[in-house]
């Protein structure tokens, strides 16, 4: 660039911002700040023009919009899923984890330790975590740190015993052993023989006790069940015959939460077990101010949906498979 110098009788004019030189020497200073990274007192030396001139070039540079920062990461599609997820259940919490095998064991693992991680985010000493067994829940605590996290931890329902992911008892100890908390523990079945009979078991002081601390909890942490297939862990809560399978597909029954079957909208169907359950009511489960739902798994795609519809959770910890089939189901199902 030639430099001519000014005459002593009159000044040199001001150069505008759009004269062809002045636009060559803001994108130099723009590519040597932003590219090269290098600092502006070097870039002044570059340009031969001052670390003040510098400083304005870069500014009215992104005030014209010639710099734009893009970041791009292997997870953004996650984000683009999770954001998707969010508003079909109006929802505040989303975690997406990458499905990168075919093993459900494996996936499952990675979901625990997500949802590991965001409990430990939102749980604070003193206060008190409701949950309810399932495989979801069991991956949690199975992956959740050995940490100093003085909690109490309450059942949501009743118990059934025979398999370590639907013993709430035992799930609540072990997390309790875990964090150094306190865990209460339920002593009434999950489903009652009556109606009369849930009414007689939900006011024994017992369990009264135990429900009262789950309905003061700041957090729950609940499983997610399936209804229509082979592998569906509600199974595992009533054992069912061939009639009483035919009687729940008839009632329209398209997911599990807290034991009670919901239909294709989140709502709960009109099935006689809905009426004799022994946990907190589903209403009682939105009071709680943060409520995650745990689940993966391509046959809990179907149940997602419908918890996500009926809105009774506010935050979701999934993968990416899932999340996709959830997606879907709900483009083929609008409407």
């Amino acid at each position: 660039m030639t430099v001519v110098p000014a005459r002593p009788q009159a000044a040199a004019p001001k150069r505008r911002l759009d004269e062809p030189e002045t636009m060559r020497l803001m994108h130099r200073a723009l590519v040597l700040y932003f590219l090269e990274e290098m600092a502006q007192s070097e870039i002044a030396g570059e340009l031969g023009v001052s670390h003040a001139t510098v400083n304005r070039l870069i500014k009215k540079g992104r005030a014209l919009g010639l710099v734009e920062i893009r970041i791009k990461s292997p997870v953004e599609h996650l984000f683009e899923i999770e954001q998707a997820l969010k508003a079909l259940g109006d929802i505040d919490k989303v975690i997406v984890v990458p499905t990168l095998t075919d093993s459900h064991e494996t996936v499952m693992q990675s979901v625990g330790r997500a949802a590991a991680g965001y409990l430990l985010e939102v749980i604070k000493d003193g206060q008190v975590l409701t949950i309810t067994g399932g495989k979801g829940v069991s991956a949690l605590v199975d992956a959740i740190e050995t940490v100093k996290r003085p909690i109490e931890i309450v059942p949501a329902t009743g118990l059934v015993q025979g398999h370590y992911y639907t013993d709430v008892n035992h799930i609540g100890a072990k997390l309790a052993e875990k964090l150094g908390g306190q865990a209460l523990q339920i002593h009434a079945p999950l489903f009652a023989e009556t109606e009369e009979m849930r009414g007689m078991l939900h006011r024994m002081n017992s369990v009264r006790a135990v429900f009262d601390k789950a309905r003061s909890a700041t957090v729950a942490a609940v499983g997610i069940g399936s209804i229509l297939t082979e592998d569906s862990s509600y199974y595992d809560l009533h054992p069912a015959t061939e009639h009483d399978r035919r009687e729940i597909e008839g009632c329209g029954a398209k997911a599990e939460l807290v034991a009670h079957l919901l239909d294709g909208g989140g709502k709960p169907c009109n099935f006689a077990l809905n009426r004799t359950l022994v946990t907190i009511s589903l209403d009682e489960l939105r009071r709680i101010p943060t409520r995650i739902g745990v689940a993966a798994g391509p046959t809990k795609a179907l149940p997602i949906l419908s918890v996500l519809r009926g809105n009774h959770l506010n935050a979701l910890v999934t993968d990416e498979a899932t999340a996709r089939r959830v997606l879907e189901l709900a483009e083929e199902t609008a409407g």
